[in-house]
């Protein structure tokens, strides 16, 4: 049992009809995490017929992600107040009807605005479908088994999403990667109020406004800030610092209050805040690596969208059963030598990148394999930690927290990874001669950049420019893989010192 632990034993066990509640549930899970890389595949066609300038193109991408970290911890303790599947029903209606209206947006502007209506409502999908398990699995060994699966599909759903959008973007009209979630959403609100039962807080404090302004104001702040210091650098922390000003003014707040919208005492729990540590730095490491591996499989190794998608399989395939298989096996050993074990696999994945290097694809798929396997066992594990030492009644609150940081992982494992090797390119890439002054710049930009100029001037000075962006590119990964390493060490260093306690014996 992880230290902090407030859960008492239960043997009251789920029936059937909550594994098929586990099952409905799944499908916005899936949605959400396929809809996290999808769009990438789409922007080109996107700003083909819309012209968006290069501003709203960063904005059609930021606009989903920034609304839904700055609103899920509000809507997760308005889950708990009015209803978990209440919320999560009213989310994905709205959902539903905001991707409609991006399919068919007519102008950039509007592409937005339906971007940014789509992250309100799917800050109320995840949080739901997390703290939803806590009711519908009392006992905590299906409930292993429940976040297991929940885990899995919501990794999984990163790794399909650049297939599904390769298929469809080669297939069909821009549209189509919006219009998938209408599909998915309608079944769940056919499926949702036969087998998911309800379940809230009995006893919710008073809705506190300035609470969920002053949560707002804390979360986008920071995570748009983050993605700025990738771009702009050391300005990108004006808004990390302003986001920091108004946490500490929520904290305080919280503090005071006697019905606080968020129990801040939970993270005095070092099961609770070191879990959410684990699956933070996870998540930088997973993102990190898709970062580079999508470009590389597609821009130097020549692979299509989909078929790149389709060499990221094995990892989707091994996250779920990682997953599974550490299910059992956490029953019976602490988190504290169980993460950490899991983590070493994910640590292996960076070095071989780093020390085989990312030429051979072979290497690659494999790297990502052993880094879905581990990361897919550890955030499992942490996952249930962070449900297991929360009240019953506080689980959408303590879910939201738990997305936010899934959410900031994503931001930071493009932001800091990404940007390093972004800086290492630039740094080291030598545009070899023949290649226009006028080209220069363009080239020494990005590896899509480079990729595109090449493919302008051809010829012997095309290749030499392709030959040298690879190069760079590579050199860059090479240091990325040993940071990533690093940060996974640093995650399994966490959950060796905060995850201790007793073993939970055979009975419990």
């Amino acid at each position: 049992m992880a230290t902090g632990m407030i859960e008492a034993p239960t043997t009251q066990r789920a029936g059937w009809r909550a594994w098929a509640a586990l099952a409905v549930l799944m499908l916005p899970v899936l949605l959400v995490s396929i809809d996290n890389t999808i769009l990438n595949f789409a922007l080109p066609a996107i700003a083909q017929e819309l012209e968006p300038t290069s501003a709203q193109q960063l904005w059609i991408i930021d606009a989903y992600s920034l609304v839904l970290a700055g609103l899920l911890v509000t809507m997760g303790s308005l889950g708990d107040r009015f209803g978990r599947r209440r919320l999560l029903l009213t989310g994905a209606i709205g959902f539903t009807v905001v991707s409609v209206l991006a399919a068919f947006a007519p102008t950039a502007g509007w592409l937005i605005a339906a971007r940014a209506a789509m992250g309100f409502f799917g800050a109320t999908l995840m949080p739901s479908t997390m703290s939803l398990l806590r009711s519908i699995f009392p006992e905590r060994d299906q409930r292993r088994i429940a976040v297991a699966v929940w885990a899995g599909m919501f990794s999984a759903g990163g790794a399909l999403g650049p297939i599904v959008g390769g298929f469809l973007i080669e297939h069909f009209p821009w549209q189509s990667v919006f219009l998938l979630a209408v599909p998915m959403l309608v079944l769940m609100l056919a499926l949702a109020p036969v087998f998911v039962t309800e379940s809230r807080d009995p006893d919710p404090g008073r809705i506190d406004p300035a609470s969920i302004v002053l949560s707002m104001l804390t979360l986008a702040p920071v995570a748009y800030g983050i993605k700025e210091i990738a771009v702009q650098g050391a300005a990108g922390a004006v808004p990390v610092a302003i986001g920091g000003l108004f946490g500490w003014l929520f904290v305080r707040r919280q503090l005071r209050m006697d019905r606080p919208m968020l129990d801040m005492s939970l993270f005095r729990r070092a099961g609770f805040s070191g879990s959410l540590l684990v699956n933070l730095f996870s998540v930088i490491a997973l993102v990190g690596f898709l970062y580079f591996v999508s470009q590389h499989l597609q821009m130097i190794v020549g692979l299509s969208p989909m078929m790149a998608g389709l060499a990221l399989l094995p990892g989707a395939v091994t996250s779920i059963a990682g997953g599974f298989v550490v299910t059992p096996i956490a029953r019976r050993v602490r988190a504290s030598v169980v993460i950490p074990s899991a983590l070493a696999l994910a640590v292996a994945a960076y070095l071989i990148v780093a020390f085989v290097g990312a030429h051979d694809v072979g290497m690659l798929v494999l790297g990502f394999a052993l880094l879905g396997a581990g990361v897919g066992a550890a955030e499992t594990v942490s996952g249930e930690l962070i449900l297991a030492n929360a009240p019953a009644a506080k689980a959408g609150a303590a879910s939201a927290v738990s997305e936010t940081a899934y959410e900031l992982g994503a931001v930071l494992g493009t932001s800091i990874l990404g940007g390093i090797l972004t800086a290492w390119y630039r740094a080291t890439l030598v545009v070899p001669p023949g290649v226009p002054a006028g080209l220069a710049g363009p080239a020494a930009e990005t590896l899509a950049g480079a990729m595109n100029v090449a493919d302008q001037v051809g010829g012997t000075a095309g290749e030499a420019l392709r030959a040298a962006a690879a190069e760079a590119f590579d050199g860059g990964v090479t240091v990325t893989s040993l940071i990533g390493a690093a940060l996974v060490v640093l995650a399994a260093v966490v959950a060796a010192t905060t995850l201790g306690g007793r073993r939970r014996s055979t009975s419990e």
